[in-house]
């Protein structure tokens, strides 16, 4: 049966803009969740993106709610602060895209030196160099779900092999997909390594001393995950050697303070935790809430729940 009288919130004009008219029945209102809510009762919570979990979702506890749709695919901070009785989706199919383009302009503009060649223009000297090349490179991918299959489709033209490693071993159409526990002896073979592995108790300083040091020398790090997945005092004293290289959207801390050792190395290329931050991102959250609305209305469960609190 199809259900009316619904309300959704979002926490700020920009998306709701973005999504436009709701269907009859459907009200819309502003909450940016860093007060009480509008209302009694919100069907549908549209989180802040890029926000403060545990600030924010406290406030649940004092309205109704049907659930909660973030703005981000990972939730690693959502837990310990979503008030019972929760159900909290996440915005997958919103960001793989975009952070597989970022995963794919970091690798080649390390590889192809494009940070030296920046810095070399910037000093108006023309140096030409010899860099490594994406092409017949073997990467590793640790961790494959719907960002790292979108990163395998995008460097599979550039006529790289790829490597699958996933929380445990299976077969696909492609052939093996690697479990975490075969990691020691896929790392000293692979020349790019790219962590896409959600946050938790098992990830936490995955990439450690130990993970860096079964790397070869010369080979790219590349971290679009979360920062605390890798141990930075070590993945400092792999770069600071000049042993590998690294490029991250994500850092721990983030942000990065002002004149961290990490800013000074000429092998580490930053980007400042930007991999869904596009121009596409609205659009693709603006489809997502309309398809969320259509199924409360119609009595169906919505898409991607990830926690029931």
């Amino acid at each position: 049966m199809d259900r009316s009288g619904l309300v959704v919130s979002f926490p700020g004009r920009t998306l709701a803009e973005e999504v436009g008219d709701l269907p009859d029945g459907v009200e819309a209102v502003l909450w940016d969740m860093t007060g009480p809510a509008p209302v009694p009762r919100i069907d549908m919570v549209v989180a802040p993106y890029m926000g403060k979990a545990a600030s924010e979702l406290a406030h649940l506890a004092d309205v109704e709610v049907g659930f909660v749709q973030s703005q981000s695919i990972g939730y690693d901070n959502v837990q310990g602060a979503l008030p019972p009785g929760i159900v909290f989706a996440n915005a997958s199919s919103v960001h793989e895209t975009a952070t597989s383009e970022l995963t794919l302009a970091l690798v080649l503009a390390a590889q192809r030196g494009i940070p030296d060649f920046v810095r070399a223009a910037a000093e108006r000297r023309w140096a030409p160099a010899l860099h490594p090349s994406l092409a017949d490179s073997t990467v590793l991918l640790v961790g494959y779900g719907g960002v790292g299959r979108a990163i395998e489709a995008r460097l599979l033209p550039f006529e790289t092999t790829v490597v699958r490693v996933a929380s445990r071993a299976r077969t696909d159409e492609r052939g093996v997909i690697h479990g975490i526990d075969e990691i020691s002896d896929l790392l000293p073979d692979a020349d790019i390594v790219v962590i896409g592995v959600p946050l938790g108790d098992s990830t936490r300083g995955l990439v450690d001393d130990g993970f860096l040091s079964d790397m070869k020398d010369g080979a790219l790090l590349v971290n679009i995950a979360r920062g605390p997945v890798v141990d930075t005092d070590a993945l400092l004293a792999h770069t600071g050697s000049g042993r590998l290289r690294a490029a991250l959207d994500v850092t721990d801390p983030e942000p990065l303070p002002d004149g961290h050792p990490l800013f000074a190395l000429p092998n580490v290329l930053i980007s400042p935790h930007v991999g869904g931050a596009t121009a596409a991102m609205m659009p693709r959250m603006a489809r997502l809430v309309h398809a969320q609305v259509d199924r409360l209305l119609h009595g169906r469960s919505p898409l991607n729940v990830v926690l029931r609190s």
